[in-house]
């Protein structure tokens, strides 16, 4: 049953081995995607090529139909599962600090060590610049801490327990969701191929 304790199945150094051969397979995925490369994560951002959100909201699908049909089929114990705490107003910022890093660098951290890992300049120095943010939030995260505890902490928050229905529900609709999202991009795409007179962006 699901999660597995890897530790106790294979060890401490097989866990660790399987760990690295995710991580491989998860950059190997990125790069088989185009994500190793800048310019077509930044194509997003202008609507050019939509191939982020495809592949993202395929993954996002495909686990949220995992977790909920093994939960349905008692695989999964959905209880012990961890979910990240809601920090509404900290979330928000973060999440226009991380993208607008997205839009001027053209990775995100997973996609920049994968450049990396290609030997790509450009990934090179978003790594680089990427430790540098990180050790300087480090040093200062005692002066936004408190924002952090105090604004809108609303704790473990699932869709399901916000909206009142089953998980059921929710991964239907999150998919119809998707299936509406694809059809759009292609719309999109198709558009600005058109406009563009065909030319890669």
């Amino acid at each position: 049953m699901f999660p597995l304790d890897l530790d106790a199945s294979v060890g401490h150094l097989g866990a660790n081995a399987l760990y690295v051969l995710a991580g491989f397979l998860f950059g190997f995925a990125l790069e088989q995607a185009g994500f190793g490369n800048s310019k077509n994560l930044a194509a997003q951002f202008y609507l050019r090529d939509m191939r982020v959100l495809k592949v993202m909201f395929t993954a996002i699908v495909t686990a949220m139909l995992l977790l909920v049909g093994g939960d349905a089929l008692g695989l999964v114990r959905s209880e012990v599962l961890f979910v990240n705490p809601t920090h509404l107003w900290p979330g928000i910022v973060g999440g226009l600090v991380f993208g607008v890093g997205f839009v001027v660098g053209g990775y995100c951290p997973g996609t920049a060590l994968v450049s990396l890992a290609t030997l790509k300049a450009d990934g090179l120095f978003f790594v680089l610049g990427l430790f540098v943010g990180v050790t300087a939030f480090g040093e200062s995260v005692g002066l936004f801490q408190a924002f952090f505890d105090a604004s809108g902490n609303y704790g473990e928050l699932t869709l399901p327990a916000l909206l009142g229905v089953s998980p059921g529900l929710v991964a239907f609709g999150v998919v119809a969701m998707a299936l509406a999202m694809f059809f759009v991009a292609e719309r999109v795409e198709a558009h600005f191929a058109a406009r563009d007179g065909g030319k890669p962006c």
